[in-house]
């Protein structure tokens, strides 16, 4: 059994973020499984490991994280010697990978999750997809992609 745990749910956006790079820095780990049509993120044990009731939650041994964002960064320093380079040595490179991070985490992903929701996760569950937000979720994304 891996040293390395992802709490998380294999659709989920933010818990796919922290696979990628686990997998790209051919780390070993354990996915374990998290239901959220069955809301298990909102109860414990899951609320120990994250109290804002979001996957994904991440252990390796005693160190615990969650928030995607800071989970692949810890992968990536913790992990620089394995697997691909996911660090940009300068400071030149890495102000421009921050900028990259912050125009991801602040401009695309509020839209690519909206739209996700909209037109795969909603129909998961069995309701109806608002194309007045899709349209209007499209138009944003539009303006992201652009520049």
């Amino acid at each position: 059994m891996a040293g390395i745990k992802v709490f998380g749910h294999p659709a989920s956006t933010a818990t796919r973020r922290v696979l990628i790079a686990l997998q790209e820095k051919d780390v070993d780990f354990e996915l374990v499984h998290v239901e959220l049509k069955d809301g298990e993120h909102k109860k414990q044990p899951f609320l120990s490991r994250n109290p804002f009731g979001k996957v994904p939650a991440f252990e390796d041994g005693d160190f615990k994280l969650f928030e995607s964002r800071a989970i692949t960064q810890y992968i990536a320093h913790e992990y620089a010697d394995k697997g691909n380079q996911l660090l940009s040595p300068g400071s030149k490179n890495m102000a421009i990978l921050a900028m990259g991070m912050e125009i991801e985490a602040h401009e695309f992903d509020s839209v690519a999750s909206k739209l996700g929701w909209e037109q795969i996760f909603k129909n998961f569950f069995g309701l109806t997809t608002d194309q007045a937000v899709v349209k209007e979720e499209e138009v944003k994304l539009g303006k992201v992609l652009d520049n």
